[in-house]
C-alpha cells in the first residue's frame, strides 16, 4: 500500500510561503555577493577618443557612422532590435547581474507568496 501523497492547502501554504523566504533570502544573498565581488563590465568598443591624456571608448550604438550602416542594411527595425539586444546583454553581466538577480528574487518570491495567499482555507 503506497502512502498518500497529497497535501492539504494549509500544509501547502506553509511549503510555498517557505520556498518564498528561501527564494528572497538566497536570491538576495547572491546578488549581494555578486555587486560586491565583481566588478563593472567594460563597454563593448568600436574605437576609442583620445582625450585629456585618457582614453574613452566609443560603444557602437553611439557611432553615427555604425546606426547609419545598420539602419541601411535592415533598417529602423534592425537598429532598434540591436539596441534591445545591447541592453538585455547588459543585464548579464557585471554589477547589473546583481540587479537582474535581485529582481528576478523578489518577483519570484512575490509570485510564491501570491499564489499561496490564494489557496483556500481547508475549513471552506
Amino acid at each position: 500500500m503506497e502512502p498518500e501523497l497529497s497535501l492539504s492547502n494549509a500544509q501547502l501554504k506553509a511549503r510555498l510561503t517557505l520556498a518564498a523566504i528561501v527564494v528572497l533570502v538566497l536570491g538576495m544573498a547572491g546578488a549581494a555577493l555578486i555587486y560586491a565581488f565583481v566588478e563593472d563590465a567594460a563597454p563593448e568598443a568600436i574605437g576609442y577618443i583620445v582625450g585629456d591624456g585618457l582614453k574613452y571608448p566609443i560603444e557602437p550604438g553611439q557611432s553615427k557612422r555604425y546606426v547609419r550602416e545598420l539602419e541601411r542594411f535592415g533598417g529602423k527595425a534592425s537598429v532598434v532590435f540591436d539596441e534591445f539586444g545591447r541592453w538585455f546583454g547588459g543585464l548579464w553581466q557585471g554589477r547589473n547581474l546583481a540587479l537582474t538577480i535581485a529582481v528576478l528574487s523578489i518577483s519570484t518570491a512575490a509570485g510564491l507568496m501570491w499564489f499561496a495567499s490564494g489557496l483556500q482555507d481547508d475549513n471552506d
